[in-house]
């Protein structure tokens, strides 16, 4: 697991956000990785594309997709990650989008905390396969 360390909080103990600010990242650094290594793109073109996949509409979107490939541990956490409170919502997305996607963001901290990496692979395959970004 990439920079692998051993955590001192129970994953069960974690906030739904915590696992979220996790999941950010792990599916900002899977988008870039897999544009960097299918297309010849330029970084600022790079950033631009990227954003379509990582949008708090486009994560409500590949959501869609992913959510009956889910196993029931993966759907409770991805409920809890969609019923957390935040104080604030995304400018450019609904209220519905900012909960999935802050859902779906949790679902992918908790599986790669528990270093379930080939999950989160399998997952982000299937997505990539099936999202089409507008």
């Amino acid at each position: 697991m990439l920079f692998e360390t051993k955590s001192e909080v129970d994953i069960h103990e974690m906030s739904p956000l915590a696992l979220a600010f996790v999941g950010d990242a792990v599916l900002e650094l899977l988008v870039r990785a897999r544009l960097v290594g299918t297309t010849r793109l330029q970084p600022n073109r790079l950033h631009t594309v990227a954003t379509h996949y990582v949008s708090a509409h486009a994560q409500s979107r590949e959501l869609e997709i992913l959510e009956p490939l889910l196993t029931e541990a993966e759907a409770n956490v991805l409920r809890r990650g969609k019923n957390a409170s935040k104080a604030s919502v995304a400018k450019h997305a609904t209220v519905q989008e900012y909960r999935a996607s802050t859902g779906f963001e949790c679902l992918l901290g908790w599986l790669y905390l528990q270093g379930n990496t080939a999950r989160i692979q399998e997952l982000f395959d299937a997505l990539w396969s099936a999202y089409q970004p507008q």
